[in-house]
C-alpha cells in the first residue's frame, strides 16, 4: 500500500502553494493517474514522492515505511521508486542493453545478461540491444526507459508525461504497451498526465488536480461516470464526446 497523506508544498519564490493538503492511496499492483492541466501540482506530487522535493507538511508511506513526515526522511536513492521521464532520459553514450543493465551492478554478469535479455524480449526490442538511443525511435526509447526502471524491482513506478513528445498514433500504441507491461509484472504505477483519455485508459484510480488541490479521487469508473464538480465533468465528459 502506498499512501500520500495531507501533503502540502509551496516553493520559496511563489505566494501560492503548488500542492495543498493532498491525500490518496494506491494498492499493490494498482495504477493511478494524476490528471490536471499545467500548474495543477501533479508534477510536484511526483517529485515529492520520489524525494526530489521536500513537503512543508504531510507524510508519504510505502509498504508501511514512512518515507517522509513526522521527522522521517528517506533519501531518494533508498526509496525504491522507479522514474520514467519525458523522452526516456536514456544515457546517450550507452547502448540499449547497457542502459537497461544500469543499476544492476551488484549482480553477476551472467545474471545481468539474463535479466536484460528477458526484459528486451518483453518489449520486443531484443534486436536493438547493441544500438544507441539516437539509433532507435522515440517510442522505443520510452519502452527502454520503462524496463530500465522495472528491472530494479521498485515498489512503485512513476511516469512523468511519457507520451507528451509523441505523435497521436504512436501514443496510442505506446500507452497500450506500457499498461500491458506493468500489468504483466504486477507493478504499482502512477502516471502524470494532462490528457484525460490517457488517464482513463491507464488507471484503476484517477486523481483530478487543479491549482494544487485534489478535486476528486476514486476508481476510474466512479470518477468517469460521476464527476463531483463542473471542472471534473468538463474533463471527463469532454473525453466521452470525443470517443
Amino acid at each position: 500500500m502506498f499512501k500520500v497523506e495531507n501533503i502540502s508544498k509551496r516553493y520559496a519564490n511563489s505566494e501560492l502553494s503548488a500542492v495543498t493538503e493532498v491525500s490518496f492511496e494506491v494498492g499493490p499492483g494498482q495504477l493511478l493517474s494524476l490528471l490536471g492541466e499545467s500548474g495543477s501540482g501533479k508534477t510536484t506530487l511526483l517529485r515529492l514522492i520520489a524525494g526530489l522535493e521536500t513537503p512543508d507538511c504531510g507524510s508519504i508511506t510505502s509498504n508501511g515505511v514512512r518515507l517522509v513526515g513526522q521527522g522521517s526522511w528517506v533519501e531518494p536513492e533508498k526509496r525504491n521508486v522507479g522514474l520514467v521521464f519525458q523522452g526516456g532520459a536514456l544515457f546517450p553514450h550507452m547502448t540499449v542493453g547497457k542502459n537497461v543493465a544500469y543499476g544492476l551492478k551488484d549482480k553477476a554478469k551472467s545474471e545481468v545478461e539474463a535479466i536484460v535479455a528477458e526484459h528486451l524480449e518483453l518489449v520486443k526490442l531484443s534486436d536493438k540491444a547493441s544500438r544507441y538511443p539516437h539509433e532507435i525511435s522515440a517510442g522505443e526509447r520510452q519502452r527502454i526507459a520503462l524496463i530500465r526502471a522495472i528491472v530494479q524491482k521498485p515498489d512503485i513506478i512513476l511516469l512523468d508525461e511519457p507520451y507528451s513528445n509523441l505523435d497521436a498514433g504512436l501514443t496510442i500504441d505506446l500507452r497500450d504497451q506500457v499498461k500491458a507491461i506493468l500489468l504483466a509484472k504486477g507493478m504499482t504505477g502512477i502516471l502524470v498526465t494532462h490528457d484525460p483519455l490517457d488517464a482513463q485508459h491507464f488507471a484503476d484510480k484517477i486523481a483530478i488536480l487543479r491549482n494544487g488541490k485534489l478535486l476528486q479521487f476514486g476508481y476510474q469508473k466512479e470518477v468517469s461516470e460521476f464527476p463531483n464538480c463542473s471542472y471534473c465533468s468538463m474533463l471527463i465528459n469532454g473525453v466521452r464526446e470525443g470517443l
